[in-house]
């Protein structure tokens, strides 16, 4: 039985995550790491409220078998481009090094489709050298996946969001072949195809949008 570290639980993939998880036998304590105390019923789950300002305080709470990373931001919603940065870059970085000192054997990335550490727009930018410190750090298993425009019910709906839900549905028929990974993926997937990797033996670490697609069918 296997212990998890969920960081970004209640978010977007990380809500549809921490569901399987507990409903995954394979599990008997998920630990999620939050900023506010919360209630829970189920008896698998540990909350740790986290200081992300000091993570070294939290070294002994790191500890397990597996990590699971789905924090993010917006630009909108992080407009302190030092507060964007600390979320995108920084906080990853520190807890995939936190986790790899404390022998956690695998760790597991939403990252973005197009993610590149040379890129010159800071979201893509910001992601890729996240990937890059993920495999660097030679964790047993890493599971990295790139989805396309995230579709689920979000807790703040933007207008630019569904406008580009639309769009994204209307393109997707004439998106074949290469443009594969460009079509939109339910965060639902997403969750599944990181449980799937964490729990069988695949040998492949990094994933496009139509391959987690492929990866869950």
């Amino acid at each position: 039985m296997k212990t998890a570290l969920v960081f970004g639980s209640s978010g977007l993939v990380g809500s549809h995550l921490l569901n399987g998880l507990i409903h995954n036998s394979n599990y008997s304590k998920i630990k999620i790491f939050v900023r506010s105390l919360s209630e829970t019923n189920d008896s698998k789950i540990e909350i740790i409220k986290t200081d992300f300002n000091n993570l070294d305080k939290h070294v002994e709470d790191i500890k397990g078998d597996e990590c699971f990373f789905c924090i993010g931001t917006t630009k909108k919603n992080s407009p302190n481009k030092f507060e964007y940065r600390k979320i995108e870059l920084d906080i990853p970085k520190k807890i995939a090094q936190i986790a790899k000192s404390n022998l956690v054997k695998s760790f597991f990335f939403v990252s973005s489709g197009y993610a590149n550490p040379k890129s010159s727009g800071d979201y893509l930018k910001f992601k890729g050298l996240v990937e890059e410190e993920i495999k660097n750090l030679n964790f047993d298993k890493i599971g990295i996946m790139r989805p396309s425009f995230l579709l689920g019910k979000r807790k703040v709906e933007r207008v630019g969001e569904k406008f580009g839900i639309i769009i994204f549905k209307v393109l997707t028929p004439i998106l074949i072949g290469p443009l594969r990974k460009m079509r939109p993926i339910g965060s639902e997937k997403v969750a599944k195809a990181m449980i799937k990797l964490a729990n069988e033996n695949i040998d492949q670490n990094v994933f496009e949008s139509n391959e987690i697609v492929d990866l869950v069918r």
